[in-house]
C-alpha cells in the first residue's frame, strides 16, 4: 500500500523545495514533466540501489510533487504538475528551464 499522497491545501514550500534539491530527484522530475506517466524501474538509474530510490520516491510523495500509484508489481510514478502549479505559480516552468540551460 502507497501512503501519504497530501492533498493540495497540505502542500508547504519548504517540502516541495527539500524534494527539489537533490540532483537524483530533479532529474527524475525533468523525465516526467512531459506529463508522462513512468514505472519506477523505468526511472531507476542501473547503478542506484533500490532502496535508494524508495527513499526519493518517499521524498518526492510526501512532499506532494509526483503521484505514485501501484500497478501490479511495479509502481507508477506521475508529476503532480496542475497541483504544483495551482500552489507556486510559475516554480516549475522556471526550474525545468534553469535545467535545459546546465
Amino acid at each position: 500500500m502507497i501512503a501519504n499522497h497530501p492533498e493540495r491545501e497540505q502542500f508547504r514550500l519548504e517540502n516541495v523545495l527539500f524534494a527539489l534539491g537533490n540532483p537524483l530527484r530533479l532529474a527524475m522530475i525533468k523525465r516526467l514533466a512531459d506529463g508522462a506517466e513512468l514505472s519506477c524501474n523505468t526511472l531507476r538509474p542501473q547503478d542506484v540501489a533500490k532502496s535508494t530510490m524508495t527513499h526519493h520516491w518517499r521524498v518526492l510523495r510526501d512532499s506532494g510533487v509526483v503521484w505514485q500509484r501501484p500497478q501490479g508489481r511495479e509502481n507508477m510514478i506521475s508529476l503532480r504538475r496542475e497541483d504544483l502549479d495551482a500552489c507556486f505559480p510559475g516554480l516549475l516552468d522556471t526550474l525545468l528551464k534553469v535545467m535545459e540551460r546546465q
